[in-house]
């Protein structure tokens, strides 16, 4: 330097440069906002109730909420403990959604009828049915805690039968006695203790994980337990007390307090299965895999027997089809009294050996004492059954690997009768799909196959190729010959086939909707012509966007597979002048084994257009073409995994994209955004660094890293070291030099799901920071995977739009 003048001038321009720096680098103190008029009326508009409909089809239960929870509900005290989410004041579920309104109505009625004297300031929950479905029995949460509730249908009334002490924490307490006079309730402990709290508590020593060995490749869990001191506190939340509760609020104690899980009357209703956790916990896997005893009870609380008993699973086998060794799947069959099945792997749980049968089918009959039955092999993994009577029941496995499932028609009193099987086919295969197997409810209450004679009958969603139309048919379960009864004829709407109410009536409750008309429900009959009996009035309340042009284009990729997206034009849009407009892309990588199956579609032009939180439709309000729900299969076939070409095939799927909606006229395609969710996120950050075709991408809640998620991650079933090259090449993180493209980042600061924890979020945006990439990190206070507060939800909406009108509609202007 020449002189002290030359050094204080280069200070001065130093801190010039470094102030005009900070902001780019530095935190906004950025409080909610809200996104523009257009796109503010969509989002708060009232919510149509859900619908409960009895058996009989006669009477109707309507549930209403608010569309979203507030950020003062989702800042209610939260403890995160072996997998779940408690509100350890309230003792239920912290994210639960809860209702504030019931009304009632006959299916004849018009109008509705205003249930009396429910609770202040209401949020119900849990909701079950009586056994002769008169009445439902739900939770109501105050402010100290869970009460219960009864809602009287006929009378339309409701009245409260106990005190706020229902632990609700691990999330069923409510379960009705045969009889439909009792409630056998789990309450809290009354040797319950003080919480620790763990942001005060002095550590008595370090914590310590052991491993002696054995592998234990497990997913890379949230909210699991970390300390002495959450296991502490885990068990005092889960530990309860089964109260027989009767209708008018008497309380009889029926066991004395356990962890108790879950509860299950038998079909008759003399005995109960009552399963409860035991220790030793786990600070690597889920409550779910912490030990567990089964036993059966009398219906008066004497003990019959232990059942099962399961230790510790921290270890499985590798593979996405491993099980664990011994009795799983629990449960009662739903056409006998008091009959136990259960499901034990032949394999030993482990998918790598080769045997002929995957999973034996076994039972055991009240009093539990005899001779445990074999019922049935599967080939593949176990799935369900469908219970039919003594001499008929339905079987259904699957194989992830193959994307195979069989279903089989067995004798369940006579296992030497060789089963057969009915279907035999690829899951993901939509075109070929049969349908669901009807069912009905028994003289137990339980629902077990609609059979006459020797055939079963089948509600089917219809995809084709032509487009969709919901079916329903029949089979004889001895020849294996079907035939439709009914076919939905619909070309300007969809007519979903919900339940069978009455197949001999034939009686079916189905739900219509259209671009234009809200989804409403109807009892059609199928053997009357023309016999459609609506029984819902629901209005549509996105008036503004009815009259969008809305279409499902068919395009080919670059290696001839078909693809299929949702296509609107923007309001207002002149089809005659066909302005280049910017167009926003949503997506979602779906895997594939084969290529037929990949190149079906499940797009319905006909659906209502219905705007939610996660979706972009609300940009045909504001000048934008969205192609929704765009196909982006990954496929692999034989011995090729889908992810051995993950990248080429996702650049692929996307140009093919644009091309089609461009060869239409409608954008420019220098002005094109793609988003998404998740695995959607995984795709754009992908999208936007190993390609030029975006001009910005906003990814939401996703995960960047795959070696943060080392033991594999979505359908990917290879470990880090097996195929270390696949997860480098997937991940984004490790291409962050190559971003050269605006991306916004949002993610929930809660995010409990498998592997996409916020960290990844903002490990990603250091790295793409560090390397002078256009990025903007927003996270959403309190929220989870998916986003539920009103502000939380309006924020997102404007930080969207914000970065859609100054990245891509307006990119022109940003040098």
């Amino acid at each position: 330097m020449k002189n002290k003048t030359d050094v204080l001038r280069l200070i001065i321009l130093i801190a010039l440069l470094f102030n005009a720096i900070l902001p780019i680098i530095a935190q906004e103190n950025l409080k909610y906002q809200k996104p523009p008029k257009e796109i503010l009326e969509l989002v708060d508009v009232p919510r149509a109730p859900s619908v409960l409909i009895d058996n009989n089809g006669k009477e109707m239960v309507l549930l209403y909420r608010d569309s979203y929870k507030t950020i003062a509900e989702l800042s209610e005290q939260e403890l995160r403990l072996g997998g779940l989410r408690i509100n350890p004041k309230t003792n239920i579920g912290s994210r639960t959604i809860y209702y504030n309104n019931i009304k009632v109505k006959n299916v004849n009625d018009k109008d509705v009828t205003q249930v009396l004297n429910l609770p202040e300031n209401a949020r119900m929950s849990n909701f079950k049915w009586s056994p002769n479905q008169t009445k439902i029995a739900f939770a109501n949460t105050v402010s100290t805690g869970v009460e219960l509730w009864i809602l009287d249908i006929v009378n339309a009334k409701t009245y409260k039968i106990t005190d706020a002490t229902i632990n609700a924490n691990m999330d069923e307490p409510i379960s009705w006695f045969k009889d439909g006079n009792s409630l056998l309730v789990m309450f809290l402990s009354e040797n319950k203790k003080e919480l620790i709290n763990t942001s005060e508590a002095i550590p008595e020593g370090p914590t310590v994980t052991i491993s002696t060995g054995s592998k234990a490749q497990n997913r890379t869990y949230q909210d699991l337990l970390k300390n002495r001191a959450d296991e502490f506190n885990f068990e005092q939340l889960s530990l309860s007390e089964l109260y027989k509760v009767t209708l008018n609020g008497e309380k009889t104690k029926w066991k004395e307090e356990a962890m108790y899980s879950s509860v299950s009357f038998s079909p008759g209703g003399n005995y109960v299965l009552v399963s409860s956790i035991h220790k030793p916990f786990s600070y690597i896997v889920p409550f779910y895999r912490f030990p567990e005893t089964t036993n059966i009870y009398k219906s008066n609380g004497d003990f019959v027997k232990t059942i099962n008993e399961v230790p510790l699973t921290e270890v499985l086998p590798k593979g996405f089809m491993a099980v664990r060794k011994g009795k799983r799947n629990l449960n009662w069959r739903n056409d006998k009294p008091s009959t136990l099945v259960w499901v034990e792997a032949l394999d030993e749980g482990d998918p790598e050996k080769e045997v002929e049968f995957r999973d034996e089918i076994f039972e055991l009959e009240a009093p539990f004492t005899g001779e445990v039955k074999s019922l049935i092999k599967t080939i593949n993994r176990f799935y369900n059954i469908e219970w039919g009577n003594e001499n008929i029941a339905i079987a259904h496995d699957y194989w992830w690997n193959t994307r195979n499932t069989k279903s089989y028609v067995f004798n369940p009193s006579n296992s030497n009768q060789k089963p057969l099987i009915i279907f035999d086919r690829n899951y993901q295969d939509k075109y070929s799909e049969p349908g669901n197997f009807v069912t009905k409810r028994n003289n137990f209450g339980e629902y077990v196959l609609d059979i006459e004679n020797d055939d079963a009958f089948l509600l089917g969603d219809g995809y084709t190729k032509e487009g969709q139309f919901p079916f329903i048919g029949k089979i004889n379960l001895n020849t294996k010959q079907t035939k439709r009864l009914y076919q939905s004829e619909y070309k300007n709407k969809i007519e979903n086939l919900y339940s069978a109410i009455d197949m001999k009536k034939g009686d079916i409750l189905v739900r219509i909707e259209a671009p234009t008309e809200y989804p409403n429900y109807y009892i059609r009959n199928i053997n009357k012509k023309n016999s459609l009996q609506q029984i819902t009035y629901f209005e549509n309340p996105f008036k503004s966007i009815q009259n969008v042009h809305k279409e499902v284009i068919k395009y080919k990729r670059d290696d001839g597979l078909e693809l299929s997206g949702t296509l609107y034009l923007p309001v207002g849009y002149d089809l005659t002048k066909k302005g280049k407009m910017p167009m926003l892309l949503w997506a979602y990588p779906t895997e594939f084994k084969d290529k037929n199956s990949a190149s079906q579609s499940t797009s319905n032009p006909n659906e209502f257009t219905y705007p939610y939180y996660g979706s972009l439709i609300y940009w045909i309000t504001r000048g934008y073409v969205v192609l929704d729900d765009a196909s982006f299969p990954i496929v692999g076939e034989g011995d090729e995994e889908p992810n051995d070409s993950f990248r080429k095939q996702l650049v692929a799927n996307a140009k093919a994209a644009i091309d089609a909606v461009d060869s239409l006229g409608y954008i420019d395609r220098k002005r094109v955004a793609c988003g998404g969710h998740s695995y959607g996120a995984f795709m754009v950050a992908n999208l936007l660094s190993h390609s030029d075709l975006f001009a910005a991408g906003v990814a939401r809640s996703g995960a960047y890293n795959r070696t943060l998620t080392p033991f594999g991650f979505q359908s990917e079933e290879r470990n880090y070291w097996e195929a270390p090259e696949i997860y480098n090449t997937m991940s984004p993180f490790m291409h962050a030099d190559k971003m050269k493209t605006p991306l916004l980042l949002i993610h929930g600061e809660a995010d409990n799901n498998s592997g996409t924890y916020p960290l990844q979020s903002e490990r990603y945006f250091n790295a793409l920071k560090g390397l002078g990439s256009t990025v903007r990190l927003v996270i959403l206070p309190k929220e989870s995977h998916g986003y539920s507060a009103k502000e939380s939800i309006l924020h997102l909406l404007w930080e969207q739009d914000q970065w859609f009108e100054k990245y891509v509609k307006n990119r022109d202007d940003v040098k």
